[in-house]
Order: C-alpha cells, then structure tokens, then sequence
C-alpha cells in the first residue's frame, strides 16, 4: 500500500480507478485518510463517506460532520442521526 496514491483516471472499459493508500485521493478512494467524491477510511473528507471520522455531504461514520448522516458516538449537520436512534439497537 503506497503512501500517497492520487488517481483520477478510468480505465479502458470505462471502469474508475480507485485510488488506495494510506493517503488516498481521487474520486473513487481507500484508505486511512481520504479525500474523495466516494471515499471510505478512517478518516474522509468525501461527498460520499463511510469512515471513522467523517466531514461530508453524506456519510456513516463514527463520529462526523454531515449534511445527511448516522454516526455511532457523535454528530453535527442538517439530518444527521445516531444509529441507536434509527435502528433502536443499543451499542
């Protein structure tokens, strides 16, 4: 896994490269710190996040900043909600 990993480019077939590092970016991204359109890590600064820490337009995340969002201990945005809110499950 590279440190940095930045990609923006699709393949042939017109699939999206999906950058993956510990520091990933692009708009496909995977990894420890992510910036990306549609990114997953531990922490995202993405449109579309699932993370730890989040800050995005739409995300699950641990803890979060969020348009539209469920996180699991804390919080903050327009329609942001706890899961055990949603889901009634406690954790």
């Amino acid at each position: 896994m590279p440190l940095l990993h930045v990609s923006f480019k699709y393949r042939p077939n017109r699939v999206p490269v999906v950058a993956k590092g510990i520091i990933a970016i692009g708009q496909f991204g995977c990894g420890v710190i992510t910036i990306a359109q549609f990114g997953i890590g531990f922490v995202c600064v993405c449109q579309f996040a699932l993370a730890g820490f989040a800050l995005a337009q739409i995300a699950a995340a641990y803890s979060l900043i969020a348009q539209i969002g469920l996180y699991v201990h804390q919080g903050h945005g327009q329609l942001v909600k706890n899961v055990m809110q949603v889901t009634g499950v406690p954790f």
